[in-house]
């Protein structure tokens, strides 16, 4: 099995994982949200310890603690997605799955849109059709729910602002997973400590399964998050924009299909106008890379009429 392939599974299983989460969180009631997250947050920690101490890679720590710029980001990081899982899992166990999934189809544009604010980068006259159309979406879904679809807009814009912060930062996979949990761990520690104390803590009170769930969140955290990364270095960028539809799909799907939730017309008509903004930003995001691939392929043939087919040299390193 050739490497790009083996990068189209790993993405593949990472999505698919994503997707099924409603019906996990579902599984940790009657556990709040805040007590969900806080038992997330440090499973997660003592998991992703076990693979660094069997990887022996503590060496990053030093360098971080050195770094107070590298520190503040990696803060900044665990802050926005701590938000985001916090939400995310109050959506799911306030029934509003749909709307989480929603949330999740419009963090693309939402990144887009923090490409040209942030990064101060240009958009191509097909991704701002794209970005409108959203917007459009945004609108009709206010009017359809009464209010704006909030647990969908702090998603998508928590997590876009994360992999805004996760681009900078630069962090390999299990090492920044690692450091965000700590620093989300002492906050968590803290509360499941008061709930303890107060007699409020559902973990340990449900029975066997329920604490072998809880326990377990911390690796259903990691696993994907580390399979993902395996396919970020093995698939190019477009395939993985593409596979990223997959979780909200399968999202969608457990919402309306498994805890029926409703989808009237006029949601389903906003939750269309979002797929054709998709479609859009992902046709124009092939059409970009194509070209620039047949440009890249031209100047090669100007430069050596055998570059445009010949294979990349191996870089040896120094002897």
């Amino acid at each position: 099995m050739g490497e790009e392939r083996r990068g189209y599974l790993y993405g593949l299983a990472a999505y698919v994982m994503w997707g099924f989460f409603p019906i996990y969180f579902k599984m940790l009631q009657p556990s709040p949200p805040l007590e969900i997250l806080s038992h997330r947050v440090v499973w997660s920690v003592l998991f992703i310890s076990l693979i660094l101490t069997a990887m022996r890679n503590w060496r990053f720590l030093g360098r971080l603690l050195r770094d107070a710029r590298l520190l503040g980001g990696v803060s900044l990081a665990a802050v926005l997605i701590g938000v985001n899982w916090a939400t995310y899992i109050y959506g799911v166990n306030s029934d509003r799955v749909v709307e989480t999934a929603l949330g999740y189809f419009i963090t693309p544009l939402v990144v887009v849109l923090l490409g040209v604010t942030v990064q101060r980068e240009r958009l191509r006259v097909w991704q701002w059709i794209a970005v409108g159309i959203g917007a459009l979406a945004v609108g009709v879904l206010t009017v359809d729910y009464g209010h704006l679809p909030y647990i969908a807009l702090i998603l998508a814009a928590s997590f876009g602002s994360y992999s805004l912060v996760k681009k900078r930062l630069a962090l390999p996979p299990a090492e920044g997973l690692f450091v965000e949990s700590a620093v989300l761990a002492v906050p968590a520690l803290v509360y499941l400590g008061w709930l303890n104390l107060n007699d409020k803590a559902e973990f340990g009170h449900n029975g066997a399964g329920h604490i072998a769930l809880m326990v377990v969140s911390g690796v259903a955290t990691a696993v994907p998050l580390l399979m993902f990364a395996a396919a970020a270095n093995r698939v190019p960028m477009v395939g993985i924009g593409i596979l990223q539809y997959v979780a909200p799909i399968l999202q969608l799907a457990c919402g309306v299909l498994i805890f029926h939730e409703p989808l009237p017309p006029a949601r389903l008509a906003g939750f269309g106008l979002v797929w054709i903004a998709l479609v859009i930003f992902t046709v124009d995001a092939l059409t970009g890379a194509r070209t620039r691939r047949t440009g890249a392929r031209t100047r090669g043939t100007a430069a050596d009429p055998a570059a445009a087919t010949a294979e990349p040299a191996t870089t040896l390193p120094p002897r």
